[in-house]
């Protein structure tokens, strides 16, 4: 497996995280209701999230990906050229498979002003590189304690990937 791919992985996976730092920018309203008797709020919005530190953690010492290995990122999240939170997030790889394919598990969370979000999934690396990185937004605190939603992180670099957010709250 090579280098770049991990660090790829990484990122993406670290990306993903960051877009949901821009809450307050919305663009879209969702319909349907809300146990408070409000309709919930879409917001779509998008953000690029920058890798500022990354570890991978081989667990067997083997050469190549195995199970259980481990990649530890952290980042910048930017609208534009403006850092607008940070976030962080641990990534597990769960398969391997032959020439250099591999899935991680990840889990990450958003540090923004006005509380965290939280977010999680699984997405396929390839020797190409990561394929469709689709996480869900499985909660928060603060400001984001009723969020939900998706993100979207398409990896323009090795330290860049752009996010597109859709929360729900």
């Amino acid at each position: 497996m090579r280098h770049f791919t991990f660090k790829r992985i990484t990122l993406v996976a670290a990306t993903g995280f960051a877009a949901l730092l821009l809450c307050p920018h919305p663009a879209s309203a969702a319909t349907g209701t809300s146990g408070d008797n409000y309709p919930p709020r879409e917001e779509v919005f998008q953000l690029t999230a920058q890798q500022t530190q990354g570890t991978f953690i081989d667990v067997d010492g083997s050469s190549g990906p195995s199970q259980g290995d481990e990649f530890v990122i952290t980042g910048n999240l930017l609208r534009g050229s403006v850092t607008v939170g940070t976030y962080s997030e641990i990534c597990t790889l769960t398969r391997t498979a032959p020439a250099d394919e591999f899935d991680l598990q990840c889990a990450g969370d958003l540090a923004l002003p006005l509380g965290q979000l939280t977010i999680q999934g699984r997405f396929t690396v390839t020797a190409a590189g990561p394929g469709d990185i689709d996480l869900a937004i499985t909660g928060g605190t603060g400001r984001y304690r009723t969020a939900h939603g998706t993100v979207h992180g398409d990896s323009v670099s090795d330290t860049e990937t752009h996010l597109t957010v859709h929360l729900i709250r």
